[in-house]
């Protein structure tokens, strides 16, 4: 009896099954300080188990009938749990090029490596997708990751089937593919061998140093502009990028990795993302001015987004963290966003509305002209494809 008392959890099925009221109404509780009292949306974690973490919840995913709280019966036995430790599971797609047709994007396909993010960006969009797995948003999209080692192989194949039209690849753009598990399971790596064995264009975003160890093949790409890289700085302080992307590389460590690849020959655009009212947004000057002095020649920006379940693991954060700017930050956030946390529309969900995202566009306009940002859009080349020979096809003769 008493064994069963010290594993207790205690189970409460949903009464919202839309999942878009069931987001609103737990990024209310989220926002309210009785979410540290009382659970709301998911107890908070204790430090030491979410230690080097961004997420401090670890709620149920969206589409589980229903959420499980664990909490203290009185035995101490919650302590004992133990820390959320970095779990990748092999994933195997039957496709590896994503196709997408939002207007507001610069692509039309990506490829993503991995599903789930070791940076633990705790302000993360795609932390939600994590809820197709039947896993949390929360720290389980920062602890329960997916491989795809068979990456390489499929591109290949799709490379090579009839009729295939060559356009950028997009990389980075759900989650980084220079995340630290990168460097055991190489899969970004294969994926960049095919591409330029096909003389494949590709785009990379990233706020990972690893990046450099690829400039042997990044560098051979660029000289047949074939390749560019955008990197993330968030911000130049050490202590807020530590407690906001805690995993991820430091802010001087990204200025360096802007000097290294351009000083190879590659490209390098830097974008300020996500700007958040209140917290950041005062750095866009320093930032843009920081990444041009390393040799980026591009540069963009992106608001925050707060859709679906970052909302509420965003607000536990920002009460954890600064909760002395709580109510300013979000009320900035909500005057951008047409009184919402979060507007999912076309043309405004990147860069919000109203008068203070107005001011911030406006902001980064004039710093990018006065540094020379952006006077050249730099096009990948796509006539230079050569379809793969992939399995089935009879060796050239020679």
């Amino acid at each position: 009896m008493q064994q069963a008392r010290q594993h207790s959890v205690k189970h409460r099925e949903s009464t919202m099954p839309d999942p878009s009221m069931r987001a609103s109404h737990e990024a209310f509780v989220a926002g309210s300080a009785m979410a540290r009292h009382h659970g709301g949306v998911g107890e908070i974690v204790g430090a030491e188990r979410r230690r080097g973490r961004g997420a401090g919840i670890n709620p149920s995913g969206r589409y589980e009938p229903i959420s499980r709280h664990v909490f203290d019966d009185g035995w101490q036995t919650v302590d004992e749990l133990p820390p959320f430790a970095t779990e990748v599971q092999v994933e195997k797609p039957r496709t590896i090029i994503t196709r997408n047709q939002s207007p507001d994007i610069s692509f039309d396909r990506s490829i993503n490596p991995y599903r789930g993010c070791e940076h633990g960006c705790v302000y993360c969009f795609a932390r939600p997708t994590h809820a197709y797995m039947g896993l949390s948003a929360g720290l389980d999209f920062e602890a329960k990751l997916f491989a795809k080692p068979g990456a390489a192989r499929l591109l290949e194949r799709e490379l090579g089937k009839p009729g295939y039209k060559p356009r950028k690849i997009a990389m980075g753009t759900n989650t980084d593919p220079y995340q630290p598990i990168e460097k055991t399971w190489r899969v970004t790596r294969e994926i960049l061998e095919v591409l330029e064995a096909a003389n494949h264009p590709v785009g990379i975003v990233t706020k990972s140093a690893l990046v450099t160890r690829d400039i042997d093949i990044l560098s051979r790409m660029a000289e047949k502009n074939l390749v560019k890289v955008a990197l993330s700085v968030t911000t130049l302080d050490r202590r807020l990028s530590r407690a906001m992307e805690p995993r991820a590389a430091t802010p001087a460590l990204r200025l360096k990795t802007i000097s290294d690849l351009t000083s190879a020959g590659i490209p390098v655009s830097v974008m300020v993302a996500p700007v958040i009212p209140a917290l950041n947004d005062h750095e866009i000057e320093r930032i843009l001015d920081s990444a041009r002095g390393a040799g980026a020649c591009e540069a963009g920006f992106i608001l925050l987004r707060l859709p679906l379940e970052v909302s509420p693991l965003f607000r536990e954060w920002l009460l954890r963290h600064y909760p002395d700017r709580y109510r300013h930050v979000i009320n900035l956030i909500r005057s951008m966003r047409d009184g919402k946390d979060y507007d999912s529309q076309w043309g405004t969900r990147m860069k919000g509305s109203g008068p203070y995202a107005w001011q911030v566009a406006r902001r980064f306009e004039i710093a990018a002209k006065r540094l020379g940002f952006n006077k050249k859009k730099h096009r990948l080349d796509t006539d230079q494809f050569t379809p793969p020979l992939g399995e089935g096809h009879q060796l050239a003769l020679l």
